[in-house]
C-alpha cells in the first residue's frame, strides 16, 4: 500500500461472524465456537488487541477471502473475555469502536489479521433539517423502546443525551429489533443524513408493527379476559380444596368436557348453554343426583355435529348406475330419484319436497334410501317410527326426568355423526294416535316443515339445532292412516308387488349371492337352477314383495351347506323336483286351482297393503224370507255394495230369466273367506253381482275368470285403485281372464307386459258388458225378451245413458 498515497493502514485482528453486527457506539455479546473466532478471541484478551468484527457474506466457507466479508467491518475493544472450564466455549463483550475499510487480511497460525482503513466521518454543520431528523428520531426510538416494555431510565436517557447524528443512528440501530442485513446497511451508510433517514423508515415501520401488535394484543386481553379470570378462579378453588382435604378428582374429566365442547363448533346460543352447565357441574358434588344428569346433557351436546362439512357433488351417472346395480325394475320409482337429485344438484340450497316410498313389504322401500345416500356420498341412518305413540320419541324427554334422553330424531343426527345425513323414517303410517301422552304425528310436522326445522328443539337439548340439511325419505305401507297434515308435507312415491319374472330375477342377481355368502358357499359348490326358484316363487311363498322368498333360498342353502359339512364333495345340484325334499310339499297351489265351477261362486281381485290378492265371493240361497245375510268380517261399504248388487240383480231378475218368486222365499246368504280377515271397499260390488246373478240362474262361473269394479244402482261399473297390484295377483293366481271397469284404461301403461302377456282383459262399462263375458247365451236371451216385461221400467234404468 502507498503510505504517500493513502493514509497509514492499521492491522487488527479479524472476526469473520455469520449473524452479529456491531455498530460504533453500541456493546454486543459474542459466542465463538469456532476454532478462527476463539483464537481471535484468545489473541485480544491476552494482548488488548483491538478487533474488526466483519460480517460474512453468503454461507461460510473453509478457505475464507476478502470477498466473503462485507467490506465495511467495526473496530471494536474487548471488554470482557470469558473461557469455559474445557476450553471449548468463548464468550466476549465487545464495544465498537468506528467503522474501518478492510483492505488485506493475513493468516498466521489461527489468527487472523486484516488490515483496516478508519473511516472517519466528517462533522456536519448543524442545520435545521439535520437538528428535525435526529428529534424525530428520538422520539420514535423512545416510542419504541415504551411500546417493547421494560426499559431502563438509563437507556432513555443515553438516548436524550446523544448530540451527534452519526452516533445516534447507530445507537438506535443497535437497540431496535433489526435483522443482520438490515444492521450492516446502516453501517454500510457513510452519510449521514441518508444514514438519519433509512433509520427513520425502519423505525417508522418498527413502530407501525409495535402498535398493530399492541392492538391485537389488547383485543385479546379483552376477550380471553373473562376465561382467564375463570381459569385463575378455578385454579385457586382447586389449589384451596386440596389445602382442606376436598382435592377434586373431576378435574381430569371436567377438562376433557371442556376440550371437547371448544372442539364441537357449537354455535354462540348453545356455547352460552354449554358454559352454563359446565360451571354448575363443576360445583356440583359428584354424588349428587344431578350430576350425571348434566355431565350426560353436556356429552350429548359435544358429539353432536354442528359443523356442516363441505357439500359432495352429486354425479346423476353415478347415481344411477348405483340405482341399477342396487335395485332391479322400478323404473318409475328410479326415474323419479334421478329427477329428485338433479334438482338437488343445481339448487344444493333450494328446499326439495321430501319423498315417501308407498309399498307393500319387501319391495325395496329402505334399500332405496340406502342407494340415495350411497350415491350422494352421504351417511345413512334409519329411525323406526313405527308403533311410536309418545311425542318424547320424537322431540326428546325434559332433563327434569331420570334417564331422559333426546328423541329420535337427534339421535339418528349423532349415530349418522353429520348434520347432512340421509334420514330413513321408516314406517311412517304406523305412527301411534295421540292420546295423553301427545300426538307424535303432529311432533313430526315441525321436523318435516323445511320453514321451521332449521330451528328444530329437542325438549332435551333445550336449543335450537338445524335440521334443514337433513335429507328425509319416509316408507309407508299404506297412505290413509298418515294423518292429512303430516300426509300434505310429502310427495307420495308408490312401489308396486313384483311380478313372477321381476322376483326370478332379483333372486337370482340378489338373493342368491347374498344367501350363498351368509351360509359360507362359494358359487360353485351350490347351482340352483331357474326351476328351483320358479318352484319357491310359485309353491312356497305367496307375497308382494321377496323377503320370504329369500327366506326359502336361505333354507335350501342351509340344506346344502349341511351335505358338504357331512363330507359330499363336487357341486350340489337343486332343481325343482328337490325342492319337496328340502322344503316339504309344497304350500301354495294356484289359488284357483281344485276350484270346483260352482254357482254362486265368483274370483274377485283385492288390494291389500301387501300387495294385491284374489279373493272369492260365495253366495247361497235357503229357505227364508228375504233376508240378506253376510259374513266374513265385511266392512260398511262392502256390505252397501253387497246391498246395492242384490238390489241390483232383483231390478234385473226377469229379464235374466229369474223368477222374482224366489227373493221372497229365500234367505240369501254372502260369505268372503277368509273369516277371520277384515275386508272392506268398494271394488268387490261387480264380483258379488256376478255371485248373486250365477246362484240365482243356478251357472257357474270358471274360476279362472276374476273380476273387479264397483257398481252403482244403474248398473254402471266405476272405477277403482290397486289395477296394477290386482293384475298382478291374477296373474300369479294362474287367472286366465280379468274384468277390468273401462275408465281404468288409464292404468294400463303400469301393468306389467308380463301379466299383460298372460291374460285376457275385458273392459267393463256396464254390468251387462260382465254378464255377456261370463254367459254369452243368456246376455242374448236377455236382449231378445219383449220391452212389456214387468220390469223393463228397472231394467232401462240399468242402462247408461
Amino acid at each position: 500500500m502507498d503510505t504517500q498515497a493513502n493514509p497509514p493502514a492499521d492491522e487488527l485482528i479479524l472476526l469473520p461472524v455469520e449473524d452479529v453486527v456491531l455498530l460504533p457506539g453500541t456493546i454486543v455479546p459474542l459466542s465463538a465456537d469456532g476454532e478462527p473466532v476463539a483464537a481471535g478471541l484468545q489473541e485480544a484478551a491476552r494482548h488488548g488487541r483491538h478487533v474488526a468484527l466483519a460480517l460474512r457474506r453468503g454461507a461460510p466457507k473453509e478457505v475464507l477471502d476478502l470477498a466473503d466479508l462485507h467490506a465495511i467491518a467495526t473496530e471494536a475493544r474487548l471488554l470482557r473475555y470469558i473461557s469455559s472450564p474445557d476450553g471449548k466455549s468463548h464468550t466476549a463483550i465487545l464495544q465498537g469502536i468506528r467503522r474501518v475499510r478492510l483492505l488485506g487480511q493475513s493468516l498466521a497460525g489461527e489468527i487472523r489479521s486484516a488490515r483496516v482503513e478508519p473511516i472517519a466521518e466528517s462533522p456536519k454543520a448543524q442545520d435545521a433539517e439535520l437538528d428535525a431528523r435526529m428529534h424525530r428520531l428520538r422520539e420514535q426510538a423512545l416510542e419504541s423502546l415504551q411500546l417493547s416494555g421494560q426499559v431502563p431510565p438509563e437507556l432513555i436517557a443515553s438516548i436524550q443525551s446523544v448530540e451527534d447524528p452519526g452516533l445516534l443512528a447507530d445507537l438506535v440501530a443497535g437497540l431496535i429489533d433489526m435483522s443482520p442485513a438490515e444492521k450492516q446497511e446502516i453501517l454500510d451508510t457513510l452519510d449521514v443524513r441518508a444514514r438519519l433517514d433509512r433509520m427513520l423508515w425502519h423505525l417508522a415501520y418498527r413502530l407501525q408493527v409495535l402498535r398493530l401488535s399492541a392492538d391485537i394484543g389488547r383485543q385479546t386481553r379483552e376477550t380471553m379476559e373473562g376465561r382467564q379470570r375463570e381459569f385463575l378462579l378455578r385454579e385457586q378453588l382447586k389449589t384451596i380444596r386440596k389445602e382442606l382435604g376436598e382435592d377434586d378428582e373431576r378435574g381430569p374429566e371436567t377438562d376433557d368436557l371442556r376440550k371437547a365442547l371448544e372442539a364441537a363448533g357449537l354455535p354462540e346460543e348453545v356455547d352460552r348453554q354449554a358454559r352454563r352447565e359446565l360451571r354448575r357441574l363443576e360445583r356440583m358434588p359428584e354424588g349428587s343426583p344431578e350430576y350425571g344428569m348434566v355431565r350426560t346433557y353436556l356429552e350429548w351436546l359435544s358429539e353432536l355435529p354442528w359443523r356442516l362439512e363441505a357439500d359432495t357433488p352429486i354425479a346423476i351417472e353415478t347415481a344411477r348406475r348405483v340405482l341399477d346395480d342396487d335395485h332391479f325394475g322400478l323404473e318409475k320409482i328410479k326415474r323419479r330419484i334421478l329427477e329428485f337429485l338433479a334438482v338437488r344438484k343445481l339448487n344444493p340450497g333450494g328446499r326439495g319436497p321430501i319423498l315417501c316410498f308407498v309399498g307393500p313389504p319387501g319391495v325395496g322401500k329402505t334399500s332405496l334410501g340406502q342407494s340415495i345416500a350411497h350415491a350422494l356420498g352421504r351417511p345413512f341412518v334409519r329411525v323406526s317410527l313405527g308403533g311410536v305413540h309418545d311425542e318424547a320419541e320424537i322431540r326428546g324427554h325434559r332433563r327434569t326426568y331420570i334417564g331422559a334422553l333426546p328423541g329420535n330424531i337427534i339421535q339418528g343426527i349423532r349415530r349418522a355423526g353429520a348434520r347432512d345425513c340421509v334420514m330413513m323414517l321408516d314406517e311412517i303410517d304406523k305412527l301411534g294416535g295421540g292420546g295423553f301422552q301427545g300426538d307424535p304425528a303432529s311432533a313430526m310436522l315441525e321436523v318435516l316443515d323445511p320453514e321451521q326445522n332449521g330451528t328444530f328443539r329437542d325438549a332435551y337439548l333445550g336449543v335450537p339445532f338445524d335440521l334443514s340439511r337433513v335429507l328425509f325419505i319416509a316408507t309407508a305401507n299404506q297412505v290413509d292412516t298418515i294423518p292429512g297434515p303430516l300426509r300434505d308435507r310429502m310427495e307420495m312415491v308408490e312401489l308396486s308387488g313384483y311380478t313372477a319374472e321381476e322376483k326370478q330375477a332379483i333372486a337370482r342377481r340378489y338373493l342368491l349371492p347374498r344367501q350363498l355368502q351368509q351360509n359360507g358357499l362359494g358359487e360353485a359348490q351350490a347351482l340352483v337352477d331357474d326351476g328351483a326358484l320358479t318352484g319357491i316363487i310359485e309353491d312356497y311363498t305367496r307375497e308382494a314383495g321377496v323377503r320370504s322368498l329369500e327366506r326359502e333360498i336361505g333354507s335350501v342353502l342351509r340344506f346344502v351347506a349341511m351335505r358338504i359339512a357331512e363330507g359330499q364333495t363336487g357341486p350340489i345340484r337343486v332343481g325343482r323336483d328337490e325342492l319337496r325334499s328340502i322344503l316339504g310339499p309344497a304350500r301354495f297351489d294356484p289359488e284357483v286351482a281344485g276350484r270346483a265351477a260352482l254357482p254362486g261362486v265368483v274370483t274377485g281381485l283385492a288390494w291389500t297393503p301387501v300387495g294385491g290378492s284374489i279373493l272369492f265371493v260365495e253366495s247361497t240361497r235357503v229357505p227364508g224370507n228375504g233376508r240378506l245375510i253376510l259374513t266374513g268380517q265385511l266392512g260398511d261399504v262392502m256390505k252397501e255394495s253387497a246391498q246395492a248388487a242384490l238390489t241390483l240383480v232383483k231390478g234385473r231378475a226377469v229379464a235374466m230369466g229369474i223368477d222374482p218368486a224366489l227373493f221372497e222365499r229365500s234367505d240369501i246368504h254372502v260369505h268372503v273367506p277368509a273369516g277371520a280377515t277384515p275386508k272392506d271397499g268398494p271394488s268387490a260390488g261387480v264380483a258379488m253381482f256376478l255371485s248373486l246373478t250365477s246362484l240365482m240362474l243356478d251357472r257357474a262361473i270358471e274360476p279362472t275368470v276374476a273380476v273387479t269394479g264397483e257398481v252403482s244402482l244403474r248398473g254402471l261399473v266405476l272405477p277403482v285403485g290397486g289395477i296394477r297390484e290386482k293384475v298382478v295377483a291374477a296373474a300369479r293366481a294362474g287367472i286366465g281372464t280379468v274384468m277390468l271397469p273401462a275408465r281404468n284404461r288409464r292404468d294400463w301403461d303400469d301393468i306389467p307386459p308380463s301379466a299383460r302377456d298372460k291374460l285376457r282383459f275385458v273392459w267393463l262399462d256396464t254390468v251387462d258388458d260382465a254378464v255377456a263375458a261370463v254367459w254369452p247365451a243368456a246376455a242374448k236371451a236377455a236382449a231378445a225378451r219383449p220391452a212389456s216385461e214387468p220390469d223393463q221400467v228397472m231394467t232401462s234404468a240399468a242402462t247408461p245413458p
